[in-house]
């Protein structure tokens, strides 16, 4: 075959270092903007990012150029560095060193839209540490919870 072609849908989710809620609402949108930046930059063309005040939830086509580590390190790497620069409330902003990266039919993109837009209501019900061992589950991922938070 001559041409490379790939379409991969991906529903990535990661927190801040120790989930402390400290994403607030003045500067999510601009958050979520930045992020869809770089992986629009990266030609990973984001559909959808959001998430909540302890995590961000990005959806998005993945490159046939990028690997997905390479995404990652993109996405955290720059926009940490930005958040820190928006005021001093941010200087000691981290991302959390881990991440959960997960295949969606392209018959499902609606639905991950769907709920990355209801993070707000979603999350008065269940904790980031809840939805992610949920999507754990939901996906087969065998994990030591001794390692998948910091």
């Amino acid at each position: 075959m001559p041409q490379s072609l790939a379409y991969n849908y991906i529903h990535i989710t990661f927190s801040n270092k120790n989930r402390k809620k400290i994403i607030r609402d003045d500067i999510k949108n601009e958050l979520f903007d930045y992020l869809g930046g770089i992986c629009s930059h990266l030609e990973c063309n984001p559909i959808r990012v959001g998430g909540h005040k302890d995590h961000v939830h990005i959806f998005c086509l993945l490159s046939k150029k990028v690997p997905l580590i390479t995404l990652m390190e993109e996405l955290k790497k720059n926009s940490s560095k930005w958040i820190k620069t928006k005021s001093n409330f941010y200087k000691n902003f981290y991302w959390q060193t881990g991440y959960g990266a997960f295949s969606v039919s392209p018959k499902q993109t609606e639905i991950v839209v769907n709920y990355i837009n209801n993070q707000e209501d979603h999350h008065k019900k269940k904790t980031f540490q809840e939805e992610y061992r949920a999507f754990l589950k939901e996906y087969g991922v065998t994990y030591d919870e001794r390692y998948v938070w910091d």
